[in-house]
C-alpha cells in the first residue's frame, strides 16, 4: 500500500520540485525598487556586473526588461504552418537576455563562463555587462548610452555598423523606449540604493 502511494506521489513531486526551481517573473516590472525588494539577489547581481564590466544597473535593466520582460525562459513566438500546426521558431533567442545560440556561445568562450545559463539572472546580467562593453570597445558607444546599446545589441556590431536599424523606424521607436525605461529605472533606483546596499551589506 505504502509503495503504492509513492509511485503515485513521485510524479506530482517532481512537479512541485521542478516548479520550485522556476523563476517567477517580478510582479512590477516597471519599478527597479519592488523588483530588487522582491528578488533580493538581483541588486547584488547587476552591481557585480557594473563593477565588472561598467554598464550602469540600469541600462542593464532596462534592455533585459525590454528583451523578456524578466521571463527566465523566455522564447520567441512558435509561428503554426496553415494555422493549426505548431512550427519551428524562427530565432534561437531564449532567457532573461534573449540571447541566440551563436553570439551565447561568442560569449561562453570569451568570458570564460563556461557554465553559465540564459535563464539563470546573474548569468543574464553578465552577458549584458559583456555585450555593452564589447559594443563600446568596437563602436565606440558610451555604456550609458542606452538607446545605442540596446540598436547594437539588437542589430549586432556588424548591423549597427551599416546603420542597418535607419531603415526599421519601429526600432528606432523601440530603442528610445528603452531609454526611457533605462531613465525611469535610475530614477527609481536613486530613491532606494541606500536601502537596497544596507540590506545587501546585512545579508553578508
Amino acid at each position: 500500500m505504502l509503495k503504492h502511494c509513492f509511485y503515485k506521489l513521485t510524479p506530482l513531486l517532481f512537479l512541485l520540485l521542478l516548479t520550485a526551481c522556476t523563476a517567477s517573473q517580478p510582479k512590477n516590472t516597471h519599478n527597479i525598487c519592488e523588483i530588487f525588494r522582491e528578488k533580493d539577489d538581483w541588486f547584488d547581481y547587476t552591481q557585480d556586473t557594473y563593477e565588472k564590466w561598467g554598464v550602469p544597473v540600469h541600462v542593464q535593466m532596462a534592455i533585459i526588461h525590454q528583451e523578456s520582460r524578466f521571463v527566465a525562459d523566455a522564447q520567441p513566438p512558435r509561428p503554426w504552418l496553415l494555422g493549426i500546426i505548431p512550427w519551428f521558431r524562427n530565432s534561437s533567442a531564449y532567457g532573461y537576455p534573449q540571447a541566440q545560440d551563436g553570439t551565447w556561445d561568442w560569449y561562453l568562450e570569451e568570458a570564460g563562463r563556461w557554465v553559465a545559463d540564459r535563464d539563470d539572472f546573474e548569468d543574464a546580467s553578465d552577458f549584458v555587462g559583456w555585450y555593452c562593453t564589447v559594443s563600446y570597445k568596437r563602436l565606440g558607444i558610451s555604456k550609458w548610452d542606452t538607446a545605442k546599446q540596446y540598436l547594437a545589441y539588437h542589430e549586432g556590431h556588424t548591423g549597427y555598423k551599416r546603420k542597418s536599424y535607419l531603415k526599421k523606424p519601429w526600432l528606432l521607436k523601440v530603442s528610445k523606449k528603452v531609454e526611457r525605461q533605462a531613465r525611469q529605472y535610475n530614477q527609481q533606483l536613486n530613491s532606494c540604493r541606500e536601502e537596497l546596499e544596507s540590506s545587501s551589506w546585512f545579508f553578508w
